[in-house]
């Protein structure tokens, strides 16, 4: 189950970063969040009271729902399709591979679970990559300020986001559902949205392309009910940090999109970045059973 939960999350997750890239354009980012998130609550909270699978929650939870909307739900792709602006789709999304390293220093703040010794290597191994990475693209931009601005605000939402995954632990804890934490999540997430919307003063926008009605669609339901619920399933079942383990694969799907769609150009220092970034997030979820495995190894060799 496990598997099946992964393979999905990945494949889903890593094809929504070209599903954003569409939706950058005539309607302001704020206003396509608040599309998405409203349309999936709209769509999940009554379906999970046809089937009878909402739960009874206490006052107290919908604290913390409004902490999982704001963290999983509003504010971090506010920061993420901020990024858009600046730097490609499958770029953002090795970024957010990052949130292994995220998750592990949170659990370590939050919950006072001492991280491994392999995370102070996986954060090497993880900047060193990125820098690697966006080496071209900072030697081709006419402003390279623009391109720190975007992975800035991808690194934001990546942390956010690591935030609301000790959320969603949280309220595992307490035996709540993944499902039901996530149809209140999007109710909160979209008011949230909604309310930063009157204060900035931004109108509602409309894009009738079958490019933006349809990535909005896919954002809003295989990639905001089916997948985010799939992911927390398996935070639930096997810990944030190695479900964030699944951000191996996100930056493959999604870099293989940017290359067709968004023109991405691959060189030496890209491979190398990806790889570097890649085994990172490998090393931080694995890192201590590698080097158990490898110690064995080593002995069993004398």
């Amino acid at each position: 189950m496990n598997f099946f939960l992964y393979v999905a999350t990945v494949v889903i997750w890593g094809s929504t970063w070209i599903a954003i890239h569409w939706q950058l354009g005539s309607v302001d980012a704020i206003v396509s969040i608040f599309y998405r998130f409203g349309i999936a609550a709209a769509l999940f909270l009554p379906l999970l009271k046809l089937f009878g699978k909402l739960q009874v929650t206490q006052r107290r939870d919908h604290l913390f729902f409004v902490m999982q909307g704001a963290c999983l739900f509003s504010v971090n792709y506010l920061f993420m399709y901020q990024a858009g602006h600046y730097i490609i789709t499958g770029l953002m999304s090795v970024i957010f591979a990052l949130v292994a390293l995220f998750n592990a220093f949170n659990q370590w703040l939050i919950w006072r679970k001492k991280p491994s010794g392999t995370i102070y290597l996986a954060s090497v191994l993880g900047l060193v990559g990125l820098v690697f990475l966006f080496w071209r693209e900072l030697q081709i931009s006419h402003n390279v300020e623009e391109v720190l601005i975007g992975i800035a605000f991808a690194m934001a939402g990546t942390y956010v986001f690591s935030l609301g995954n000790m959320v969603s632990v949280r309220n595992s804890q307490q035996g709540i559902k993944p499902w039901t934490s996530n149809a209140y999540g999007m109710i909160y997430g979209a008011l949230i949205v909604f309310i930063g919307m009157q204060l900035f003063q931004v109108p509602f926008q409309w894009d009738d392309s079958p490019h933006y009605i349809s990535s909005l669609i896919f954002l809003a339901v295989p990639g905001s009910i089916i997948a985010f619920t799939m992911y927390l399933v398996l935070v639930s079942r096997i810990g944030a940090s190695q479900a964030a383990y699944t951000g191996v694969l996100f930056p493959v799907v999604a870099l293989t999109f940017s290359t067709f769609i968004e023109d991405y150009h691959w060189d030496i220092y890209a491979i190398i970045g990806l790889a570097l970034v890649m085994l990172g997030v490998v090393v931080s979820s694995r890192g201590e059973k590698i080097f158990l495995w490898l110690k064995s190894f080593s002995r069993l060799t004398r």
